[in-house]
């Protein structure tokens, strides 16, 4: 007879000294994620990249062109490092990454404006790299805008239009524009708040189903469904609570240093994120222990895992809209935990709307705790008669 304990607590702590026997546990479930968040929180300190250097080519070389650039260049995004002859010079720095953009003023700019011949002022930027150009381009079109309406502005002057009739004819509706939610425009906000919380799901999912696999690699999953009276739904639940406790300090971490530390906005506070965090984790463990239960194979049941959590970041809406994606993509990504906490994030952190408004989101993210009982069954079968094939 075996003199092994038996029960949840003793399968609890048969797993901590698993996982202090391996360095790959401390590696993947502390210092990946940790790494993660101060990497992700540092890239973009500053909120937006500042001084992005940027080239100009100004044949006209006028009073106009000259004003015009120096405004260009007071921009806190752009930074003109260097003048070039012409428009050969300018493309040839922007093919070898010099410059992410130049401003093109050709020649005759100032005499074609002044006698109403439309002058053409030209912007070219590299969309290689999509943040920066995109940055430059803003400016660059804004400056551009701006010469057009101060050349036009001196020809009403020139026709006798005072200020105010000039204002109006350049720009008869004032747009006054107000950014919500994010009124800094502070891309480490939109950054941090999903990357942190995506690098957790996908270590989730990759431990959750290396433990579980290991067992049957190992042929130790005979002793550990011993050791939970057969109760596979014991012997997981049992299994996954240190790893769940762990990766609960890994979410704690990121909430402090998100809202406490770098105070980003959470209209709400912390505690309904905190709970959406905590979920997240178990749906995510949830999902992956569907996984591992479907697919008795580590290679194969962590390759999907990988997958899996790397999709979530695009599907999950953060970069791109959900309802922007194809029919068949958008019910997809209701089966991407990330998905439902990026939803309670925007109602709870950003928008600040009450909990019952997002209460179909927290459940949707309990359900995944469901998930597991379409196939453990066949987890079970496997511990009982699995023979590891390398």
């Amino acid at each position: 007879m075996s003199t092994k304990k038996q029960g949840f607590w003793a399968i609890v702590r048969r797993e901590i000294v698993r996982m202090q026997s391996r360095p790959l546990y401390g590696l993947s479930m502390v210092f990946a994620p940790l790494f993660c968040f101060v990497f992700f929180t540092t890239l973009m300190h500053e909120g937006l990249p500042e001084s992005l250097p940027a080239g100009v080519v100004d044949e006209d070389n006028t009073t106009v062109s000259r004003s015009i650039l120096r405004n260009l260049d007071s921009y806190q995004q752009t930074e003109i490092i260097k003048q070039y002859a012409n428009f050969a010079e300018a493309r040839e720095a922007m093919q070898r990454n010099e410059i992410y953009g130049f401003f093109y003023i050709p020649k005759g700019t100032e005499l074609k404006a002044s006698s109403q011949q439309q002058p053409v002022i030209s912007i070219y930027t590299n969309a290689t790299y999509l943040i920066p150009s995109s940055l430059l381009y803003r400016d660059m079109k804004t400056m551009a805008v701006m010469a057009a309406a101060a050349v036009g502005r001196e020809v009403l002057f020139a026709k006798g239009a005072n200020l105010d009739q000039a204002m109006g004819f350049l720009q008869p509706i004032q747009m006054d524009m107000h950014a919500i939610s994010n009124p800094w425009l502070n891309y480490n906000i939109y950054l941090s708040n999903t990357m942190l919380p995506a690098v957790l799901v996908l270590m989730v999912l990759l431990v959750t189903c290396f433990s579980i696999h290991t067992e049957l690699k190992d042929g130790t999953a005979h002793e550990w469904l011993d050791m939970a009276d057969d109760n596979i739904l014991k012997a997981v639940s049992a299994k996954l609570f240190p790893q769940t406790m762990v990766f609960s300090l890994m979410a704690s971490i990121y909430l402090v240093l998100l809202y406490g530390y770098l105070g980003f906005p959470a209209h709400n506070g912390f505690w309904p994120m905190l709970l959406a965090a905590e979920l997240l984790i178990l749906a995510s463990q949830g999902f992956a222990v569907f996984i591992a239960s479907a697919i008795p194979s580590l290679r194969w049941s962590l390759s999907l895992c990988t997958l899996w959590g790397v999709l979530s970041i695009p599907i999950s809406g953060f970069s791109f809209p959900v309802m922007g994606m194809p029919a068949p993509l958008q019910a997809l990504s209701y089966l991407f935990p990330l998905r439902y906490y990026f939803l309670i994030y925007v109602d709870q952190a950003l928008n600040g709307i009450p909990m019952v408004y997002s209460a179909w989101f927290y459940t949707a993210l309990l359900a995944f705790l469901v998930l597991p009982l379409v196939d453990i069954s066949m987890l079970r079968k496997a511990a009982r008669k699995y023979t590891y094939l390398p």
